[in-house]
């Protein structure tokens, strides 16, 4: 078939790979701009975009998709079909009807739930047991269209948002091939979402922070939730003032309670509104991850100090 590929991050990059090693004509891939990266602030190019520039592909990164320009070279492709996976812009009616076939997105949740823009942080986030990924008619609507193919993943109990999206990534990229060959010959079933829609809102900064006050379930999966960005963080106490900690991975304790933010012992034991949680991985400012242990050799902590 003769498509194009509309992806930016590096969940994305397996389906771009399979839909190259299926043998299907990819005409054209879109990914975001080229952005400020790192302390230089170089313009760097999207893992999707790097991606496909090794592979000899011809990318496009127009900053929107709603230009007119955009639209009218998106529609002279003459496409089949346009798979997307987390591009990161809404697409107009005249983009989505411009493939012959249509346009196919692949969605990483169980959908009605967790339509938007984080769904798998939001699912580690609220708990969840299991997710999936699924490839979907586009619609106008936020992620509201028909079903194609499914598969469900359960969460492990240690997932963050980097482990489960890798899984995600690759299982979702498999479903690819089998969706296209369907679409292409009339023969799939397209199913319409059942049940009430939950929406995963994009994270923002202020939420990133810990409430220590709430129960040490909800910590710690509030904090696999945003690791490894944009990281859940707390404020410990420094000679010069507080200084900010990003907690990337914990686990529940059995022992222990205190006052909520209350340092219990010297393995980053924490006291939470109910329970404990053991932080197993974090990272100050400006500084590489670190083990509970050297974290604690380079910046002392004594037990019964409260973390803000």
């Amino acid at each position: 078939m003769r498509l194009a590929f509309m992806g930016t991050p590096e969940f994305a990059v397996p389906s771009l790979a399979e839909l190259i090693a299926s043998g299907h004509e990819i005409v054209a891939v879109y990914s975001q701009p080229p952005r400020p990266k790192g302390r230089g602030q170089k313009l760097t190019p999207s893992p999707v975009h790097a991606f496909a520039e090794a592979m000899g592909l011809p990318v496009f990164t127009p900053e929107s998709m709603k230009s007119q320009d955009a639209i009218d070279t998106f529609a002279s492709l003459d496409l089949d079909a346009a798979c997307v996976v987390a591009y990161g812009q809404i697409l107009k009616p005249a983009v989505l009807e411009a493939p012959r076939l249509g346009c196919f997105n692949l969605h990483g949740s169980l959908l009605p739930r967790w339509r938007g823009a984080a769904p798998i942080q939001r699912a580690i986030m609220a708990g969840d047991r299991q997710t999936g990924v699924q490839i979907m008619r586009m619609s106008e609507g936020l992620d509201e269209g028909d079903i194609l193919l499914s598969e469900i993943l359960p969460i492990q109990r240690d997932d963050t948002a980097a482990s489960l999206s890798e899984r995600m990534s690759t299982v979702g990229a498999t479903l690819w091939t089998r969706a296209l060959a369907a679409i292409e010959r009339g023969g799939v079933t397209e199913t319409p979402q059942v049940g009430e829609p939950t929406y995963a809102r994009k994270i923002t900064p202020a939420e990133a922070r810990i409430d220590w006050t709430r129960p040490a379930a909800e910590i710690d999966a509030h904090i696999r939730g945003l690791s490894p960005f944009p990281g859940a963080w707390f404020e410990a106490p420094g000679p010069d003032g507080p200084v900010r900690v990003k907690a990337l991975l914990s686990c529940l304790s059995s022992e222990g309670s205190g006052a909520p933010g209350e340092l219990l012992g010297g393995d980053l034991l924490i006291a939470c509104g109910e329970g404990a949680v053991c932080l197993l991985r974090v990272q100050r400012e400006g500084k590489a991850q670190q083990s509970p242990a050297d974290f604690l050799n380079g910046f002392a902590l004594p037990v019964g100090t409260i973390l803000g």
